[in-house]
C-alpha cells in the first residue's frame, strides 16, 4: 500500500495551548480598558451614546481621561479644538439637534 494514502493517527490526547497564559493577560487588560471606557463615558454624562458614537470618540475620551489623572497635559491649540467639536457634537446628538449619522460623520478623523 502507497504511504501517501494511508491514515495517521496522533495519540496525543489533548492539545497543549503554550498561548493560554498570555491569552488570559490579553482578555484580563481588555476587560478592565473597556470598564474604564465605560466608566468615563458615564462620568461624563455620555453613557446612553450608541456604540457607534462611543466608537468613533473612544480615544478623544481616553485621552481626555489620561490628562484629567495628570499623566500628560496638552495645550495643542488642535487638541483643543478637537475636544470643543467632539463635545459640541456629542450635545447636539443628545438634544436631538442633529442624527447619529451626522454626529457620527462630523467626529470621523480624515485620513491624511
Amino acid at each position: 500500500m502507497n504511504n501517501a494514502l494511508s491514515s495517521y493517527t496522533q495519540t496525543q490526547t489533548e492539545p497543549v495551548l503554550f498561548a493560554l497564559p498570555i491569552l488570559k493577560r490579553i482578555e484580563r487588560e481588555s476587560q478592565q480598558a473597556y470598564d474604564e471606557m465605560q466608566e468615563a463615558f458615564e462620568l461624563m454624562g455620555w453613557s446612553d451614546l450608541p456604540d457607534t458614537l462611543k466608537v468613533e470618540i473612544h480615544a478623544d475620551v481616553k485621552f481626555m481621561v489620561e490628562e484629567l489623572k495628570g499623566r500628560f497635559s496638552s495645550v495643542d491649540p488642535f487638541v483643543k479644538r478637537r475636544r470643543q467639536t467632539v463635545t459640541y457634537w456629542v450635545n447636539c446628538y443628545l438634544d436631538g439637534i442633529c442624527t447619529l449619522e451626522t454626529a457620527v460623520t462630523a467626529l470621523k478623523v480624515k485620513s491624511l
